[in-house]
């Protein structure tokens, strides 16, 4: 609490004293703040000062859970599979079909930071290019954790492949390649769509 009144002062009077010093420093600085926590619950229960939460809460964004956002877990795992491999001084060129439908499907109750823990653990099992389903770990691979969406009636003709690939295709074209536009057309979700796409080797 005592913190957080220095920290009050800095953002209403826009200086402090640097440690060590007699003198304050001017300073203009705008704040960034995130937390997991219930801020409110925290102001009722004298955890957190209301004054510094009012000072604070001016431009609020509310992150949806990943579990909410599927549309993002294909893009996220890009990102993390790239920066882990670069870090660790490793090469992976892919994850394969069967590993991907896993991880598109969990609802992951730690958010990003659980699927960068699932990604690194992949990374450190794999001894390959390509991350299979039993690279993951084990509460995945046993479906303790899966969780499969509600099957919806299929909009295209799931028998036929070609036709499926060339009305993914031609959905694809029409809407100028946008996956969210072209999914909707379809009557599937982005995720689908993305698994679509890269069993077919369609890019634009």
């Amino acid at each position: 609490m005592s913190l957080q009144a220095k920290l009050l002062r800095v953002l209403e009077d826009q200086e402090f004293y640097p440690l060590g010093s007699r003198k304050t420093t001017r300073v203009d600085v705008r704040i960034i703040s995130a937390t997991n926590q219930n801020l409110e619950r925290q102001v009722r229960d004298k955890r957190f000062r209301e004054d510094l939460y009012y000072r604070l809460n001016v431009m609020r964004l509310e992150l949806p859970a990943l579990k909410d956002r599927r549309g993002d877990i294909p893009l996220l795992i890009s990102h993390i599979l790239k920066r882990l491999c670069a870090t660790r001084d490793t090469s992976v060129e892919k994850i394969s079909n069967d590993a991907m439908e896993v991880l598109l499907n969990h609802d992951y109750p730690g958010n990003v930071r659980e699927l960068e823990n699932i990604i690194e653990h992949a990374l450190i099992v794999c001894q390959d290019k390509i991350i299979e389903r039993n690279h993951l770990p084990l509460s995945l691979q046993g479906g303790l954790s899966f969780r499969r969406p509600a099957q919806k009636k299929p909009s295209i003709d799931r028998e036929n492949e070609y036709s499926e690939k060339a009305l993914i295709l031609e959905a694809l074209k029409k809407h100028n390649w946008n996956k969210g536009k072209t999914a909707a057309s379809l009557d599937m979700n982005r995720s689908t769509l993305w698994r679509k796409m890269k069993k077919y080797h369609l890019s634009a």
